[in-house]
């Protein structure tokens, strides 16, 4: 039976309990409908449960209207238009489900996962695009620690320029950060999420770092006399544990950390820098935007919200090695470096069952499947899975209950692989 710790709440939520995609879409709930909305309609900030399910499923699509954000500026260009040449087939596409007997359609998987919305392009083009829930064409969506790969996308094209050495301590650029646990890592190590340091990010575990660290950074927090406030505050008191470069350990305290580090070289924060060097280039359709600190950082680790047609240009931009319209948006070197992986014995310490054989390098997840797939990945079912061999880019936005995608690579992974098999017989 699985149980769960929901956001704000550590009350255990059992799978029995929960409402299935249908059940809980917030339409359907009327969350925050009305004018005013009814008192157990609302959903507002400050309040600790925004982010408990069902009610997650309304605010992974309104996350300006609960938290302060920066803009991540598309420019002033008309969007781009792309062209669609829809497979209803794909609705039938069936697979089995992780390591079980069971049969799903790619339609089934959808409301398993509690898709919001869902867009796949082939060499380009717009073969399927989906929206459920909360999500529209028009709106944008939490995409969670997705976010993080597009951080370790902005450091590798800064390596890329030289404007960055990746074998350079953390201290050295970052000389507050001298007495903590990263002080003497490298930037690779970073990167990789190899450091040794002690931060617990156990959701389930009401006493880890993660929920000291969201206090230290929540922008409408009063912490006690002595706590750190916000993001690069609490970063210093972070301690070593261990031998850094022996192990993954996936923790978010490393992506602000890089985050920091691109700022003081840049001399831009990352929301500004994504703009700079992505955003304002690929004829987004949207401003996509990050939540900040009370101190006006952007959060590196977790902090965009986008629409799912620009994440898919963004994923189409690097399955076309960094060139958008004859033009080099981000070095070919950035994306060869990322796509050769990371240390697989490394990766394999960290115990990652639905992702074993995989690696982890500049803050993205390589699978080393047959079609040498990698993607970004957040909580609750956010994914860019990009597959060189297919020319095929996913892009996924979900509210799944539990935050921990193993509990829905099962019926994710085979299905992105059965679909990478029907496209490449088109």
């Amino acid at each position: 039976m699985l149980c769960l710790m929901v956001f704000g709440s550590f009350t255990p939520l059992c799978a029995e309990q929960l409402p299935d995609a249908k059940a809980s879409n917030p339409e359907k709930l009327q969350w925050m409908q009305g004018f005013p909305p009814e008192p157990e309609r609302l959903i507002t900030q400050p309040q600790s449960n925004f982010f408990s399910f069902p009610k997650l499923r309304w605010s992974v699509c309104h996350i300006r209207e609960l938290m302060p954000t920066k803009q991540v500026s598309r420019g002033i260009v008309g969007p781009g238009l792309w062209q669609s040449r829809l497979a209803p087939d794909i609705d039938k596409i069936t697979f089995n489900a992780g390591d079980s007997k069971e049969q799903l359609t790619w339609r089934q998987s959808l409301a398993r996962n509690y898709t919001d919305g869902i867009l796949v392009l082939h060499k380009g083009v717009i073969v399927y695009e989906q929206y459920f829930g909360c999500m529209r064409r028009d709106g944008k969506h939490a995409a969670m620690s997705m976010t993080k790969s597009l951080i370790g996308l902005l450091a590798e094209i800064l390596i890329a320029e030289g404007t960055l050495d990746d074998r350079q301590l953390v201290k050295s650029i970052i000389p507050e950060l001298a007495d903590s646990g990263f002080g003497d890592a490298t930037i690779r190590q970073v990167m990789d999420m190899t450091t040794a340091v002690d931060f617990n990010e156990d959701y389930s575990d009401p006493g880890a770092d993660i929920w000291q660290y969201s206090v230290a950074t929540d922008p409408f927090a009063s912490p006690s006399d002595g706590q750190p406030v916000g993001y690069f505050a609490y970063l210093k008191g972070v301690k070593k544990q261990g031998i850094h470069g022996k192990a993954f350990g996936y923790r978010t305290v490393n992506t602000d950390v890089l985050g920091w580090v691109i700022a003081r070289k840049t001399g831009k924060d990352v929301a500004s820098l994504l703009s700079d060097k992505i955003w304002q280039h690929i004829d987004a359709e949207q401003d996509a935007y990050m939540t900040v600190d009370r101190l006006g950082t952007p959060f590196a680790g977790g902090g965009l919200s986008a629409g799912l047609r620009d994440l898919g240009r963004l994923g189409q931009l690097l399955l076309d090695d960094g060139k958008y319209k004859n033009k080099q948006i981000i070095p070919a070197a950035t994306i060869a470096s990322i796509e050769q992986g990371g240390d697989k014995a490394a990766f394999a310490k960290a115990g990652y069952l639905t992702l074993a054989g995989g690696s982890y390098r500049s803050m993205w997840w390589l699978l080393h499947n047959k079609n040498n797939a990698y993607a970004a990945r957040g909580v609750h079912g956010q994914t860019l899975y990009i597959d060189p061999v297919a020319q095929m880019v996913i892009v996924r936005f979900a509210s799944f209950p539990h935050a921990k995608n193993h509990y829905i690579d099962p019926t994710s992974l085979p299905a992105y692989e059965a679909l990478a098999d029907y496209l490449l017989k088109k």
